[in-house]
């Protein structure tokens, strides 16, 4: 069984000692019951994957690192999924899948129909925290970057910065992705999707992000609820880059 993964801030290097703290520490020590001497794995700022050693006193809990493991290779395409704010906690979920899939970044986005108000640096906070637990747990060795939410308009501003730009909509033409996600993919490196909320998107949304250099695309003949529509969209990809 692989050891437990802890991130911690900073540029580290082999035989330095990190201290873990907060809920990191408190995991370590009740409820995974290490020991002094037990080990676990440190990931850095870096990325930088460290086997530590753990040595535990008086509620301290600190680590003294290793040689660091082989460099991590990054996937081929870098996909940011920009995801319209659900209700209640599936964007809990939505985070936690997508970092397990491997996306490089999560959007929150409010859009005409979103039916949620903005939610605050509270939300922000804990699907931040979310991130990080779900990249420790799934052994990635970075944490998918959570952004400020953006409204729409300021989204769409953002478009030419990507490769591709794919934006799922129920009204799309019915187009097979099979036949179309190849050609679309052929030489991107930085890809975004974007997944409008319960509501789904406006008529003037999808002609605005086609103006704004966006791929409408379909996602079969069913609707999918907007926690499902990404986390299909990412393991298409997935499956057609080889992750």
């Amino acid at each position: 069984m692989a050891a437990p993964r802890f991130f911690v801030e900073g540029v580290h290097s082999a035989g330095q000692t990190v201290t873990l703290a907060g809920d990191d520490a408190h995991k370590v020590a009740h409820v995974l019951r290490k020991r002094s001497g037990d080990s676990i794995q440190i990931i850095d700022s870096a990325a930088h994957r460290f086997d530590a050693v753990l040595a535990i006193e008086n509620g301290a809990v600190q680590a003294r690192l290793g040689e660091p493991s082989a460099p991590h290779v990054s996937p081929r395409l870098e996909i940011t999924v920009v995801q319209g704010v659900p209700k209640g906690q599936k964007m809990d979920f939505v985070v936690e899948k997508l970092t397990e899939l491997g996306v490089a970044a999560i959007v929150p986005l409010y859009s005409e129909r979103s039916v949620v108000i903005e939610s605050g640096k509270g939300k922000l906070d804990r699907w931040r925290r979310l991130a990080k637990t779900a990249a420790a747990q799934c052994g990635r060795d970075e944490i998918p970057g959570v952004a400020e939410p953006v409204q729409f308009a300021a989204l769409l501003k953002t478009f030419s910065n990507y490769d591709a730009v794919l934006f799922p909509w129920e009204l799309a033409e019915d187009a097979p992705l099979r036949d179309i996600l190849p050609s679309l993919i052929a030489g991107a490196r930085r890809m975004l999707i974007v997944v409008g909320p319960e509501g789904g998107f406006a008529h003037s949304e999808a002609e605005a992000a086609r103006r704004a250099g966006a791929h409408v695309i379909g996602l079969g003949a069913h609707i999918l609820r907007t926690e499902t529509a990404a986390l299909v969209v990412v393991a298409l990809l997935n499956y057609l880059t080889g992750v």
